[in-house]
């Protein structure tokens, strides 16, 4: 079943008289194209070959630039130059601006010119200050509000404000002083404070906010004596462990009111110490004056005055940093001091959060006096015995608190402290760790946070060793599955010595499978399992994914587990090791594992991520079977989830991420097994159109491959194989929805077949591509806007025309039977109002019929016969393209005789100056008729003055260059005609 699309356009003579086209006139019967040369052509606007001796240039040896100014005396008007180069090449505009002076020599000679002393200075500093690699307290404070959480009643104390709180003291003796001051701190015990009770954690953390606020308002309106009131309150709430699961959030909460209070009264002193100068950063006590001093000790003498213990402890360290106005060793003398005060404070919770609110704040303050945290630490191992006191038992009898869930308690604490301790700590630290560890019978709390604190490369060194202490550590008070995930996470970050590895693994395992709770189990087993890929082989990895799928699949458990079970997969922490990923899905328990994902929207997520990874860091392509499989189960899954309501964005991702796969298959040689894989991809992602255009682009290609392996010289068999190869593009290219796509491939296939010789493939995807023409909407969306479709239809009709060069003639349906049915449809198109776009085709038409009358062509596919072969220069033959061209310039003409009329002169001017470009460069000039209406498109095109100067001064000048050619010089006299006119 073919097309008639060979339906010519009717043949008339064209004549046209009319003064506002200024007279164009002429005959075309008698024309014909110019003949070409082609390789001639290719030769003479080809570069001009020149020997250059470059000496001892070289572009990247450096320029010496030498500047000679000239002298005052010089007299005016003199031309001599002002400055001379003297260089072996032509100087360097960039280096002639730094004035031979280079900006990284002159940062090294600054840098080598620093004085030793200072040098040392920076190195110390640097030192001291505490990195980017220091894991600040604002991050873990998030955690912590999240995790200690309670449904119990809470209660508080607001402070509710006293008038003798603003009055002042008149004595002049010390002693009246301190009395006055007593007075004004014993105001809370006088009625001032109102206790609220039956507070949720939520109404309680509003409460505590309510009082950040007012320790602000009184700040700002002067009354420092009611903010520090504000503070101490707040300060003797951390010694109430009525509620003892929610301490540590409470620690949080009023830490921050601590916080807040210390930054006001130090930016106070630093006010008074900028005026009038600015106070730098690094002063010194000398820098600061007397008033400020007087202040700052005023404020350590009022919080010496407060009688309690807890209070009086946090509200100095909250201000601790404020010892740099008073003395330069003040901080140093002041942490002991406050280390050992803590130990009056009987409750060994209490007392392990003070010690980490001291920490944090030397850390702040002064983060190379280690010894005072050393020292904070050591008191807080000589009070771990109090933890199983029996007043801390009856505590936990009477709020109902098992003894492990009291021990996790103390985890913040103990965790911020050892992470200071251990911050830039030598290996030998450790080690000291360790033995106290021992010496306090192996304490799993204290053992737990040791292996958070110190750094991965240590801990995994001592695997070993911190196993024998785990399996010594009584589980009662702290579970040992606990232990060995922590453990876990240094093995992920550091490799433990070889030959302790499988030892390693199995006595963790032999803890971990023997957790009864799901979740519990999940949240250690997914810290081993990359550790497990990426050490042992197939055999332990089934067996650690076999035993998740057993403990997760009973009661559905791994449904209240999906984060964890994202991690096994894993999708998060494989991107430093792509192995493990590869590794896993090679074996056979990994899809039973995937199907333990239910949920369609984390099963999706999940599938994104492992595709994600594999196409980033898959590198060379594949066959394997295994992967194969577990992939395109992973992309049908992601291909599966597409629907109505599944948005643009959502369905572009998914089709990027399986076109990537598809990218990564390659069988080699076996070009059958290809093709069969791309037609089951065609079946399994036929919703989604950019994949199908994937395949359609794969197959292309996969032809073009056994071309190139053939060299050209198809057997039975693969010319078989690339009829196949068509017939699936022919097939697949109609299901598209985009009309643009469907052109754009069904002309590349078109090629494709033709540079394989299957001439009736080729013409029928040619003739595909014509036929859908008609429906090319004149509008589309691009990017959410739309535009236009003009430009696209245009670029897609100009390819054709150039592929129709090599188009042999069907003999059925005559001469330049694809032409003629390609202008049809041109002619029949819809085109928008106003515009040219038809004309632009038919001026783009007469190179393609010009170079088809050439006696050889410019360009042709190998062992295909093109027209040139078929006719042979025909006398016929190149009538009927004489006919063409004479009805594609008539058609031309009239337009533009119509756009005189429509007075849209501009339009007309760079119309009538493209069909001047055809005719100059593709028709016989020397013809004076042709020479006479080329001179009239010239003076036409520039009558209005729109045409460009720059490029007629160009044109101009490309006449007179081909007038020097022996076969030009009949140009020479219709050159003389053409003159630059403007609008003036």
């Amino acid at each position: 079943e073919s097309m008639q699309l060979c339906s010519a356009l009717c043949v008339r003579q064209c004549f046209i008289n009319n003064s506002r086209t200024n007279k164009l006139s002429i005959s075309f019967a008698t024309r014909r194209s110019r003949g070409r040369n082609y390789d001639a052509e290719l030769q003479r606007c080809g570069l001009e070959a020149a020997l250059v001796d470059f000496g001892d240039y070289h572009p990247l040896k450096p320029i010496m630039v030498t500047d000679t100014k000239t002298r005052r005396g010089t007299r005016k008007g003199s031309t001599s130059s002002s400055s001379s180069s003297s260089s072996s090449a032509p100087p360097d505009p960039l280096s002639s601006m730094l004035d031979g002076t280079d900006p990284l020599s002159m940062f090294a000679a600054a840098s080598a010119s620093e004085t030793p002393d200072l040098g040392r200075r920076k190195r110390e500093k640097e030192e001291e200050a505490v990195g980017p690699d220091f894991e600040p307290w604002s991050l873990k404070r998030g955690e912590i509000l999240a995790r200690f959480t309670t449904t119990e009643k809470l209660s508080i104390n607001l402070f509710m404000g006293s008038d003798r709180g603003k009055a002042t003291s008149q004595g002049s003796a010390v002693s009246e002083k301190v009395r006055t001051r007593l007075e004004e701190l014993d105001d809370l015990e006088e009625g001032s404070q109102r206790e609220l009770l039956n507070l949720s954690q939520q109404d309680y953390a509003n409460r505590i906010e309510e009082l950040n606020q007012s320790l602000k308002e009184a700040w700002s309106s002067d009354q420092k004596v009611k903010a520090l009131k504000i503070v101490i309150q707040c300060s003797k709430l951390l010694s109430d462990t009525s509620v003892i699961q929610f301490y540590p959030s409470k620690f949080v909460l009023i830490t921050d009111i601590l916080d807040t209070f210390g930054r006001l009264v130090y930016d106070r002193i630093w006010t008074m110490c900028s005026d009038p100068r600015p106070l730098p950063d690094n002063f010194t006590v000398e820098d600061v004056n007397d008033t400020a001093k007087e202040t700052c000790l005023n404020w350590f003498y009022k919080i010496a005055s407060i009688r309690e213990l807890l209070p009086r402890l946090y509200v100095e360290a909250a201000i601790l940093k404020c010892n740099r106005f008073l003395n330069k060793s003040a901080i140093q003398e002041t942490l002991p001091r406050l280390t050992a005060m803590i130990r009056g404070i009987g409750d060994p919770l209490v007392a392990a959060y003070a010690r980490a609110y001291l920490c944090r704040v030397g850390m702040e303050v002064a983060p190379h006096l280690k010894d005072s945290l050393n020292r904070n630490f050591f008191d807080l191992l000589g009070t771990f015995r109090q933890i199983s006191s029996e007043n801390v038992r009856a505590q936990l009898v009477l709020q109902m608190v098992e003894m492990p869930e009291y021990l996790t308690l103390y985890s913040p604490a103990i965790s911020w402290i050892l992470q200071c301790i251990a911050y830039r700590a030598p290996e030998s630290l450790l080690t000291e760790m360790m033995e106290r560890c021992k010496k306090l019978g192996n304490n799993a709390l204290l053992l737990n946070s040791v292996m958070r604190a110190f750094r991965p490369e240590f801990v995994a060194a001592r695997a070993t060793d911190f196993i024998g202490m785990i399996k010594d550590c009584d589980e009662a008070g702290f579970p040992k599955h606990l232990l060995f995930g922590s453990l876990g996470r240094s093995l992920a970050s550091a490799d433990p010595p070889e030959s302790e590895r499988l030892t390693i693994l199995n006595e963790a395992w032999k803890v971990i499978t023997k957790v009864r709770s799901p979740q519990d189990y999940i949240n250690c087993a997914e810290i081993w399992v990359e550790f497990t890929c990426r050490h042992f082989t197939k055999r332990e990895v089934n067996t650690i994914l076999a035993d998740i799928i057993k403990h997760m699949t009973p009661d559905r458990a791994f449904e209240d587990a999906y984060p964890q079970l994202q991690t096994v997969i894993p999708v998060q922490s494989v991107e430093l090791h792509f192995q493990f990923l590869l590794f896993s899905v090679l074996q056979e328990r990994f899809l039973p594992f995937l199907d333990m994902f239910q949920k369609d929207s984390v099963r999706v997520e999940v599938c994104k991520s492992i595709m994600e990874v594999f196409i980033k860091h898959q590198v060379e392509l594949t066959r394997d079977p295994v992967i194969l499989n577990a992939m395109l189960h992973i992309c049908k899954t992601m291909h599966d989830s597409v629907n109505a309501l599944t948005l643009e964005d959502e369905k572009r991702s998914l089709a990027l991420l399986i076109i990537g796969f598809i990218r990564m298959v390659s069988f080699g040689r076996d070009f059958e097994q290809q093709l069969s894989f791309c037609v089951e991809a065609r079946a399994t992602f036929c919703n989604l159109e950019p994949v199908l255009v994937q395949l359609i682009h794969t197959v292309n290609q996969l032809a073009m491959e056994t071309r190139r392996v053939m060299r050209g010289n198809h057997s039975r068999k693969t010319a078989a194989f690339v009829r196949a190869c068509a017939a699936y593009s022919f097939i697949t290219i109609p299901s598209l929805s985009s009309i643009f796509s469907r052109l754009s491939l069904y002309l590349l296939s078109g090629q494709v077949a033709l540079a394989n010789q299957c001439l009736s493939q080729a013409d029928a995807f040619l003739k595909a591509a014509v036929s859908i023409l008609p429906e090319v909407p004149r509008s589309i969306s691009v990017e959410g806007k739309l535009r236009s479709s003009e430009s696209f239809l245009l670029d897609f009709i100009n390819s054709f025309l150039a592929t129709l060069l090599v188009i042999p003639d069907h003999p059925e349906h005559g001469v330049l039977y694809l032409v003629r049915g390609l202008l049809n449809m041109v002619q029949d198109y819809t085109w928008e109002d106003n515009s040219d776009a038809k004309v632009r085709v038919y001026i783009s038409a007469l190179p393609l019929l010009a170079a088809m009358s050439q006696e050889t062509y410019l360009y042709s596919i190998p062992k295909v016969d093109s027209n040139e072969t078929l006719y042979g220069g025909d006398p016929k033959f190149l009538s009927e393209i004489n006919k063409l061209c004479e009805t594609l310039i008539g058609q031309i003409l009239d337009h533009l005789k119509t756009l005189g009329r429509d007075e849209s002169t501009r339009r007309q001017g760079a119309l009538a100056f493209s069909l001047f470009g055809v005719l100059l460069a593709h028709s016989d000039l020397r013809n004076n008729k042709l020479s006479q209406l080329a001179v009239n498109l010239w003076n036409l095109s520039h009558k209005h003055g729109y045409c460009e100067t720059r490029t007629s001064v160009r044109t101009l000048e490309f006449i007179k260059h081909q007038t020097q050619q022996p076969d030009m010089a009949h140009l020479s006299d219709m050159v003389q005609r053409l003159t630059l006119q403007s609008r003036t």
